[in-house]
């Protein structure tokens, strides 16, 4: 689950039905809720899983949570899952095998059949200060430790290093 694809998703339906603008998500029938994905990084943070049940609680998500592979996640969630035929992603173009994915790009591969859904491919970041895992911000004093802002970064490709690949 990402946050920024989620009120992404917000707003558009806040769009589509502006005279719905103050629902309370926690009175949406289960099936009309956003369903999201969460598979569990090998090494994960505590903080993202802190974050996950957050906002899960806070947007009344019901979130499914895989600790697998990523693609016997997805296989899992799609069983779980059947009218499912979409899924929005959060990769960017200069994260590790985005640089040839369009905005809607069918999974391939062996990979479980669904549409990928891009809106962000082409966004960069920007003023964001969540740098926890990123050996390339890590600060080499060793008496203030800590890590620097992601604008100090050269460039995209280097943001995500302490990802998973």
């Amino acid at each position: 689950m990402c946050l920024v694809l989620l009120i992404l998703i917000l707003a558009c339906l806040a769009r589509r039905h502006p005279h719905q603008t103050n629902i309370n998500p926690a009175k949406l029938q289960t099936d009309r809720r956003i369903p999201p994905v969460y598979i569990v990084s090998p090494h994960p943070f505590s903080e993202i899983d802190e974050f996950v049940a957050s906002s899960s609680v806070e947007y009344q998500l019901d979130v499914m949570r895989y600790e697998l592979k990523m693609k016997e996640g997805l296989e899992a969630y799609l069983a779980d899952r059947p009218a499912v035929k979409a899924i929005f992603v959060g990769t960017r173009r200069t994260d590790p095998h985005g640089e040839r994915l369009t905005h809607f790009d069918r999974t391939d591969g062996g990979w479980p059949d669904f549409m990928r859904i891009h809106p962000v491919i082409d966004w960069h970041y920007g003023g964001t200060k969540d740098t926890q895992p990123n050996p390339k911000l890590k600060k080499t004093d060793e008496k203030n430790g800590g890590f620097l802002p992601a604008y100090e970064l050269e460039g995209d490709e280097k943001e995500r290093l302490g990802r998973d690949r």
